[in-house]
């Protein structure tokens, strides 16, 4: 009995504390950390799936880095960004995808990355070589964190029209045209993201071009 009693007290030693247990809770709180928090709960929520529902072990370290991944409301924080509020859940599905104002210095940038982007490649997306996940960072950076995918949806949808603007303007020089195919010389030139912009209606969860995409 001895030796079994020592090996369980050496794997506790080892594997750390076990999750949702009042002694651990107790330690936990006397090592400064609010087990009522909403950042604690979606900690301990995350690790109890981690452990497959089953008895998971842990330390005050491990629950510090887990609570460090959540804010203060127990929002996921995006690990490139620093930012919370750009994870899908449940709670914020039914949101996502609607359109909502945003700045015109962001629509400004994505403008412009666009078009250098459509006249480097011929017309063909590449976006490894722009710099679209800054200007979407610039967004969230912004915007408030319950607004944040709503946002970049709307951006997503400017960004759409402006390539297809792009496309449709080099199709009026040459209908023949084809990405991947040279771009006319001055195709492009005339073509302004205010002008695009006022052009675009809301139609539902979309922005489409009220010249062409909606009948009247």
């Amino acid at each position: 009995m001895l030796i079994v009693r020592d090996f369980s007290n050496r794997f506790q030693e080892i594997s750390g504390m076990p999750l949702n247990n009042n002694t651990t809770k107790a330690k936990l709180q006397a090592a400064g950390i609010d087990t009522n928090s909403k950042q604690y709960k979606a900690a301990i929520s995350q690790m109890t799936k981690s452990a497959n529902g089953g008895v998971g072990y842990t330390t005050v370290s491990a629950i510090k880095n887990r609570m460090s991944r959540f804010d203060k409301d127990g929002d996921w924080i995006d690990p490139v960004t620093g930012l919370a509020g750009l994870l899908v859940t449940d709670k914020n599905r039914a949101s996502k995808n609607k359109i909502i104002s945003i700045s015109e210095s962001i629509r400004d940038e994505m403008f412009e990355s666009t078009k250098k982007e459509f006249l480097r490649e011929n017309g063909i997306h590449n976006g490894d070589m722009t710099n679209r996940s800054e200007i979407y960072t610039n967004l969230y950076r912004q915007t408030a964190k319950n607004d944040r995918l709503a946002a970049g949806h709307t951006l997503s949808e400017y960004e759409k029209q402006y390539w297809q603007t792009f496309v449709d303007a080099v199709k009026k020089v040459n209908s023949k045209w084809e990405p991947g195919k040279l771009i006319p010389s001055g195709a492009l030139d005339g073509i302004t993201r205010e002008g695009i912009d006022s052009a675009l209606v809301k139609l539902g969860s979309n922005l489409v071009n009220k010249d062409f995409d909606v009948k009247i």
